[in-house]
């Protein structure tokens, strides 16, 4: 598995923020829910997104964009449009004297707008908590990133216009599972079309010695890597090894795997089926007393506070 599908592999909705938007225009909206990620996707109609940071993007029918957390920014219908509507954190929506509008602007099942036969449609997916593996990769995007249909091309969004606003028993799962493959085929695509500013991550798949060794990483983290295990298994020296490692992953192998480690079971502690003990062999500790200890030292709590204050 390459490294891009292993940070995506670690983006798991729960319970994510998913709604139709249906608006006549003129209409703006600001943005300041900070979610870690948030999906536009243009049904009908065209929208512009506005960083407070950077230049305005066009969204086209067939397009998507993603921001991420904490930057702000204004959604519109053109740019001489100023925002009406304010959205808050936890998805509260107000006027601009800070009463809610929820209610007056709720059109039937997850559908939300100024106008219930508005001809601007739009999809909006916030996911309201990332794990510590997506937020990794969510710290290497730009704050807002833009594909519009020509730069892809995925049956995804339509199947989510269809799916948000069908109110059946457990179509929270439903939706969530849709919002993690609409995210995977668009950052899949996104990097796909960059070229000098790849990430550096992904820059490894060039580097056939990194690549080789983050592709053992990720597949067996609980295995005893040492720098002499992974230079023998990429048929390097221990020096030519940490040297590309750090230079384009940005940190030294050993590192690299401990930080992955407890990202990973970061996320793992997340779940009711995992036991302490459970994560620390998956993540490569000889006992959860180790692990426990390890886990403390660098984030600062026991894995048992952790899991409390997670869930």
């Amino acid at each position: 598995m390459d490294a891009i599908a292993n940070l995506l592999e670690g983006t798991r909705a729960r319970g994510a923020f998913a709604l139709r938007c249906v608006m006549s225009p003129p209409w703006g909206l600001r943005i300041l829910a900070e979610s870690p990620a948030t999906l536009i996707a243009a049904v009908k109609g065209d929208l512009w997104v506005v960083p407070d940071k950077g230049g305005p993007l066009h969204v086209t029918p067939g397009g998507v964009a993603v921001t991420r957390a904490p930057d702000h920014y204004n959604v519109v219908s053109a740019l001489d449009t100023k925002p009406e509507i304010i959205i808050h954190p936890e998805q509260r929506c107000c006027d601009l004297e800070g009463n809610s509008v929820l209610e007056e602007m709720t059109h039937g099942v997850r559908t939300w707008g100024n106008d219930s036969t508005g001809e601007c449609v739009f999809i909006v997916g916030a996911y309201e908590h990332l794990s510590t593996v997506s937020d990794k990769l969510a710290k290497t995007l730009p704050p807002v990133l833009v594909l519009n249909k020509d730069d892809w091309n995925s049956p995804l969004v339509p199947i989510l216009v269809d799916e948000v606003i069908r109110d059946e028993p457990g179509q929270a799962a439903v939706l969530d599972r849709l919002l993690d493959l609409l995210l995977t085929a668009v950052l899949k695509a996104w990097v796909a079309t960059r070229d000098s500013d790849r990430p550096v991550w992904w820059k490894s798949q060039g580097d056939p010695i990194v690549e080789r060794a983050l592709q053992l990483i990720y597949k067996d983290p609980a295995y005893a890597w040492t720098l002499d295990k992974l230079a023998s298994k990429t048929n390097t020296s221990r020096a030519s090894l940490a040297r590309r490692f750090n230079d384009i992953v940005g940190e030294p192998p050993m590192t690299f795997l401990k930080n992955w480690r407890m990202a990973l079971a970061e996320d793992l502690l997340c779940r009711p089926d995992e036991t302490v003990g459970t994560v620390s062999e998956k993540v490569g500790y000889s006992s959860p007393f180790a692990f426990s200890a390890a886990f403390k030292r660098i984030k600062g709590e026991s894995p048992y506070e952790y899991r409390a204050r997670a869930r």
